[in-house]
């Protein structure tokens, strides 16, 4: 596994786009990969789009595995297996890097990419020694992979009603109960999935 930026970039000020958002996979998705997803959006510009799945667990892989993979040894008296940050599928584009989204109490000036003020995405192998170290952020996840689209792309998805989307909250991001942030991020929009239609907006 490698760490490694998208080498997208970062328009903080552009307006109508949706960094720092998420996304909310609607019902009847038509690519299974997406289906019941919600995507921090990392990266959202006339250049494209990145962002990270953050309910799916990676198959058979954990935190401890990917230190003791890269040889990274973990400090003082603390278990790898204590280090509270799962590892997700976090897209199908690019599957072998790994990329950490977390809190900005830890920010490196030469390859973390603040998103907003709270958060920050990070993609080199520094920041899995500092957690491993006890100096890491407070809150992370890291994510193999990441969701991509091309110019456009992603505008058009929304514009056929693919997808919704909300505001973040921490638990929606870095919760460990991957299971509930579907529903969780629906919920935050006032939304029953079980009366929400796929053909929404057709009427």
């Amino acid at each position: 596994m490698s760490l490694m930026s998208s080498g997208l970039t970062y328009r903080p000020d552009e307006d109508g786009f949706l960094e720092g958002k998420m996304l909310i996979a609607m019902p009847g998705m038509s690519d299974d990969r997406f289906e019941r997803t919600v995507i921090y959006m990392c990266v959202h510009n006339p250049d494209g789009a990145m962002g990270i799945v953050v309910n799916k667990s990676a198959n058979n892989v954990t935190f401890p595995d990917l230190l003791e993979r890269l040889a990274i040894p973990v400090s003082g008296d603390r278990r790898a297996n204590e280090i509270r940050c799962p590892v997700l599928a976090g897209g199908p584009v690019e599957v072998g890097r790994g990329f950490v989204l977390h809190t900005q109490d830890y920010f490196s000036e030469e390859s973390t990419l603040p998103v907003d003020e709270d958060v920050g995405l990070t993609a080199s192998v520094d920041i899995l020694r500092a957690m491993a170290s006890g100096a890491g952020p407070s809150r992370a996840l890291l994510a193999l992979g990441y969701a991509g689209w091309a110019p456009g792309q992603l505008d058009a998805e929304i514009q056929a009603n693919g997808w919704l989307h909300c505001d973040p909250d921490p638990e929606l991001l870095f919760g460990l109960d991957l299971d509930a942030k579907y529903d969780g991020a629906l919920a935050k929009l006032g939304i029953n999935i079980s009366l929400l239609s796929a053909e929404a907006g057709h009427a």
